[in-house]
Formats: C-alpha cells, sequence, structure tokens
C-alpha cells in the first residue's frame, strides 16, 4: 500500500508534484481509476466546469477553489492516462501551453506594440492564422451550446476586423430583425406561418442582440444565466406560497399566482 502523501506542500511546485504523485498511486491502485478512459472522463470534465460556473455566478470563492481542484485532477488525469499510451506527458502539456503563451505575446516576450486589448486580440488571430489554422474561425468548437458559440464567433471576426464600427449600427440590426421576425410571426395574422423562415429569422435576431451585448461589454451566456436563476428563485418562492396556503399551483389562476409571483419580486 503507497504511503499517503503528507500535505506539507507550501508552495504550488511541491502542491503540483503532491498531486502528480497521488495521481499514480490512484492509477495503479484504486480499481475504478484504473479503468477509466480519455471517453469516461469526458462527461465528468464537462459537469466539473458547470459546477464551476454555477460556483462563479454565485461569488462563492470556497467553491470556486474546491472545483479549481477537481478540474486540476481531471487535467492531470488525462494526462497520466496520454503517459501510458506514450503520446504525451504532464511536462509536455504544460511546456506547450507555455510555448504558445510567448509566441501569442510577442508584446510582452518581443518588440510589438499594442494600444489596447483590441489589438492584442488581433495579434492573437493572425499569429493563429501563422501557425496554420486555416480559418479564423476554426477555433471555435462545435459542440460548443448555440449561445455560447455566436459570442464567440463574433469576437472571433472581431479580431480581424470584420465588425460594425459602433453600437447604433449593430443595435439598428437588432431592430430590422425584430421586424423580419415579426412579419414571419405575426400574433394578429390568422394566417398559418412558414415555421423554418420564422425560426431562421429568430436566429438572426438572437444572433444580432448577443452581437448588440458584446458591444456594451454584456456577457450574453451570464447574464442570461442569472436571470434563469432569478426564474427559478421566484418560481420556488411561488411553489412554497401555494403549499402554505394549502393549494397546488397546477389549480392556481394566473392572478393568484401573479400575486406571489409580486412578492418574489421584492426579495
Amino acid at each position: 500500500m503507497p504511503l499517503v502523501p503528507p500535505n506539507t506542500a507550501n508552495t504550488p511546485e511541491a502542491a503540483f508534484t503532491r498531486l502528480l504523485n497521488i495521481m499514480n498511486d490512484l492509477r495503479l491502485n484504486c480499481p475504478w481509476d484504473k479503468k477509466q478512459t480519455l471517453e469516461s472522463l469526458r462527461h465528468l470534465t464537462i459537469e466539473e466546469t458547470f459546477e464551476l460556473s454555477d460556483a462563479i455566478l454565485n461569488g462563492d470563492m470556497p467553491e470556486i477553489r474546491k472545483e479549481l481542484g477537481d478540474l486540476m485532477l481531471h487535467l492531470v488525469f488525462y494526462a497520466r492516462i496520454a503517459s501510458e499510451t506514450n503520446d504525451f506527458t504532464i511536462t509536455e502539456v504544460l511546456n506547450g501551453i507555455c510555448d504558445k503563451l510567448i509566441n501569442r505575446h510577442p508584446h510582452i516576450y518581443a518588440d510589438v506594440e499594442v494600444q489596447d486589448d483590441n489589438d492584442v486580440k488581433r495579434n492573437w488571430e493572425q499569429i493563429k492564422l501563422k501557425e496554420g489554422n486555416k480559418s479564423v474561425l476554426s477555433g471555435v468548437p462545435s459542440s460548443l451550446p448555440a449561445l455560447l458559440k455566436a459570442s464567440r464567433i463574433q469576437e472571433k471576426a472581431r479580431g480581424v476586423g470584420f465588425d460594425w464600427e459602433e453600437k447604433g449600427q449593430v443595435w439598428a440590426k437588432v431592430e430590422e430583425e425584430l421586424q423580419e421576425f415579426k412579419n414571419e410571426f405575426n400574433v394578429f395574422d390568422h394566417i398559418e406561418i412558414d415555421h423554418e423562415k420564422a425560426e431562421a429569422e429568430f436566429g438572426d435576431l438572437l444572433f444580432s442582440l448577443i452581437n448588440y451585448a458584446r458591444f456594451i461589454n454584456i456577457n450574453p451566456e451570464n447574464a442570461l444565466e442569472k436571470t434563469n436563476i432569478k426564474f427559478i428563485k421566484r418560481f420556488q418562492y411561488l411553489e412554497k406560497k401555494a403549499h402554505e396556503n394549502g393549494k397546488k399551483i397546477q389549480d392556481m389562476s394566473l392572478a393568484e399566482m401573479d400575486i406571489f409571483w409580486e412578492e418574489a419580486k421584492k426579495i
């Protein structure tokens, strides 16, 4: 049985070495850890990432620290698995990201001058193309949720200068797309709508709204998630008050529900 690694690490280097040693022990001796593959860990890593996201939105620093540790474990786990097949090691992973950061920050490690963060982003995308990327958009993961993907696509395009000049132009585009959507899906027209065209126009409207959010420095993913959390909190208050009044929420009228909903908004 391996010796328990002592909790005496008081530097980043020592703590990271301790984690690597524990990972090696688990991979060699734990039945569950021995069974894991890159593919079996994938969905768990996604789950851990969302848990970190929740902790960040909640401003829960102890939970953020915990979730960062869970993610760090996963990164070390992937590298350990790859080292067993001689594909790469954790050392190569770390040196790889260090080399990339140095290469993509010539304003820090070379003589390139920048004026602001927009210059940095443009340099970043141009360097990526020089490194062999066929498209500026090739770095956007295809499996990203649509809202996040739209945001990243727009940021990437902006990095090479493909963007609106001012936010007023973007808002005009939002209004244009809203009108086009209304034209396809007008609740006052008693005619059958073309759902495919309406869906396309709704997608254009969302894309333009996400674009406008970027121009006023609002992260659309964070904004929507905060609204989700707010809705959940208010709806659960409604459910609680209904229960306290001996009612089933599905049997309440909208007017009755609205009383508790307005109360929840004041909390």
